[in-house]
């Protein structure tokens, strides 16, 4: 079979005097049956052409599934009076959400179960869940089509009836106030999805008696409602890439005017929480890294603030949590992340220990201010994802639950490690991997699998995936590029990975594939890349700069068009980037965006294998974007390797629903890096 040949028509774009020939564009229109048709036969031609793995397909997908635990449950936390917890029943796709009062030996109350409402539909998911104060009233937060534009309703506890009542059109965000009545909730544009509202309903009143509270003017600028750990506090939280403004209300008094916490200020970002008398406050105010401040409610302002936890050169403060004796940091240094304890007493702090060379931590969830217990999570590339309580005195850890991974696994047969990869202008990168040791040898012939992202300050961390084992098992590499654009080694490593220095990501990338190259752990002949959303933008460019280092990559709906997507504002995500990527009315972000766009430098020369995965109704990168970037690429490349395209043509940007029918998406991909690699059975 043929592959599609998208038809080419003329589109001129001008800017700053300079004209660009966009022969897809007219893509753009999702209305369009055209398009729909051409979606289509790319999906058909890739059907096609992996006809023949469609047995080992299915086969992998059994695999995968077959390591999860299908009647699970999540480890249950203690919050107003209930024991509060989600599990999955053998066969469903999606969480029943539970609660018992008092005592986990009292009977279950399912207060949602989301497989009777998925029934029918191809796409559903729960955005988001809040109860009421009494404990009476849920509401819940839903999408049918995958776009993140979510619908709630409300459910009574005490009858078990869903009412009719529906608040259409919002983010999914949501609050109560202490009454029971009052909820607070956020909206988005309709046409650029910026979430820029937030509005007020009390039950029993009709949908037009709903008050905008807040609106969001500036572009740049999303805002979400959210309450304080006391639950006294009910705050809206303004923020752009680079400056944040909080407002705040008491919760048992809904009726009243917000009142500004600190005003914004270009380059000022914070947050805060609130305990007894003090707002305690995240923020990079003549810190980089981030310190932490407290605030005196009655007088929030900047020039109230007081240190508590100081500016540190070489520690990047990411999070806290406050208990009535303690103040609980999350901290990364030298790539890794920390946690640490601090008595409020004055008394020494101290950090809870962690025994492997690359892994990730994190506080949990921990609702109750009168405890000394401390709910953390655990995991690393060999180590299933954990929940442990930590007793904040005796300093006594209590595994909870271990992630249980069906089928047997051992993670003795495995091994992590952690190495540095020199980049062009001499700074050093981690590198994260693990491999299963009877199937390695530094030889230089073992298949590979690089992953990153690199972008919003987002860090990639060592994480532990069953399904990864089936890549492990058939003597893969696994890596993770720790690049710069994350915040994997501080603030500075996201500042010098964004805007006018965006390309250190890239290059960054490329270094580290070249290092595991120079270090026998494979070969460009084995080498594989990965990205998904920006880190799609990073497989493009990346191939466009080196094609010769890759056999084969993978970019999951990737941002390729980057200068039509950032002059166009009517497009989601937009104008709240131009401080993550530049604004290219501004003719300096202009040229050097269009300098590494992926689909503005398309040439003509050999390219890798690659398959591009996509979804009709993804929210944060638009469909055309991939499907405009592989029309481009076969009127263009050189080579005769594979170039397949699959639009989820029922999803959105996080692919398809419920916890098993996603395990077919990645069963594709990794079926693509087994044929390359010739590992799959009399293909």
């Amino acid at each position: 079979m043929k592959a599609p040949i998208a038809a080419k028509k003329d589109h001129i774009i001008e800017t700053h005097g300079h004209s660009r020939q966009d022969p897809y564009y007219w893509m753009n229109d999702r209305e369009n049956p055209e398009v729909i048709n051409y979606l289509n036969e790319e999906n058909t031609y890739t059907k096609e052409v992996m006809k023949k793995t469609e047995t080992f397909q299915e086969d992998l997908f059994q695999e995968m599934k077959g390591r999860i635990k299908e009647d699970d449950q999540s480890v249950p936390y203690f919050k107003s009076g209930y024991f509060w917890y989600s599990r999955y029943e053998k066969g469903s796709e999606y969480p029943i959400y539970c609660r018992k009062k008092e005592s986990l030996n009292n009977p279950e109350e399912i207060i949602l179960d989301v497989n009777e409402l998925a029934e029918g539909k191809s796409f559903f998911q729960v955005g988001g869940i809040a109860v009421s104060s009494d404990q009476n009233i849920l509401a819940f937060a839903f999408d049918e089509v995958g776009r993140r534009i979510y619908s709630i309703k409300f459910k009574n506890l005490e009858t078990g009836e869903i009412l009719d009542f529906e608040i259409p059109k919002t983010t999914g965000n949501m609050t109560w106030a202490t009454d029971s009545y009052v909820i607070f909730y956020s909206k988005q544009d309709a046409e650029t999805l910026r979430s820029n509202q937030i509005y007020r309903y009390q039950l029993g009143d009709s949908l037009d008696q709903t008050t905008l509270v807040f609106e969001e003017k500036d572009e740049e600028f999303t805002c979400h409602v959210h309450k304080s750990k006391s639950q006294e506090i009910i705050f809206i939280h303004s923020e752009s890439t680079i400056s944040s403004e909080m407002r705040f209300i008491d919760a048992k008094i809904p009726f009243s005017e917000f009142k500004v916490l600190q005003e914004r200020v270009p380059y000022l970002e914070y947050a805060a929480d609130h305990y007894q008398d003090h707002f305690w406050i995240r923020t990079n105010n003549d810190a980089q890294n981030f310190k932490v401040v407290k605030a005196p409610v009655a007088a929030p302002q900047l020039e109230n603030w007081e240190d508590f936890i100081p500016h540190r050169e070489n520690v990047l403060f990411e999070d806290f949590d406050i208990f009535q004796d303690f103040f609980v940091s999350q901290e990364r240094s030298n790539g890794l992340t920390q946690i640490r304890i601090q008595p409020w007493d004055g008394s020494q702090a101290h950090e809870l220990e962690f025994d492997e060379e690359t892994y990730t931590a994190w506080i949990g969830n921990n609702p109750e201010f009168d405890s000394v217990i401390l709910r953390f999570g655990y995991n690393s590339l060999v180590s299933p994802s954990s929940t442990y309580d930590y007793h904040m005195v005796t300093k006594e850890k209590t595994l909870l639950k271990q992630q249980e991974v069906l089928g047997g696994y051992n993670q003795d047969e495995y091994q992590s490690a952690r190495v540095w990869a020199k980049a062009s202008d001499g700074v050093m990168v981690p590198i994260s991997l693990v491999y299963k040791k009877d199937l390695f040898e530094p030889n230089g012939e073992n298949p590979l699998l690089l992953y990153a992202y690199g972008s919003y300050g987002y860090s990639m961390d060592a994480y532990f995936s069953s399904t990864r084992l089936s890549l492990l098992d058939r003597g893969f590499v696994y890596a993770i590029a720790h690049i710069r654009g994350g915040e994997d080694l501080g603030r500075h490593w996201y500042e010098d990975g964004k805007l006018l220095k965006k390309k250190n990501t890239f290059t960054d990338f490329i270094a580290c594939a070249e290092h595991l190259v120079e270090e026998k752990y494979t070969s460009p002949e084995h080498i594989y890349a990965m990205g998904g959303s920006a880190g799609g933008l990073l497989m493009g460019a990346v191939m466009n700069m080196r094609p010769d280092l890759f056999k084969g990559m993978i970019a999951a709906v990737p941002f390729v068009d980057v200068v039509t997507t950032m002059l166009d504002e009517s497009i989601p995500l937009t104008t709240g980037e131009f401080k993550e990527w530049g604004n290219p009315k501004d003719q300096e972000y202009y040229d050097y965006m269009l300098s590494y766009s992926p689909y503005d430098n398309v040439e003509a020369k050999n390219y890798p294998n690659l398959l591009v995965t996509s979804g009709l109704h993804d929210s944060q990168v638009q469909y055309w974007e991939p499907t405009k970037w592989v029309a481009k690429l076969r009127d263009s490349k050189t080579d005769t390797n594979l170039l397949l395209l699959h639009t989820n043509m029922e999803a959105g940007h996080g692919g398809a629903s419920g916890r098993f029918n996603a395990l077919k998406e990645l069963a594709l991909e990794y079926t693509f890096l087994f044929k390359l690699e010739n590992l799959i059975p009399e293909e």
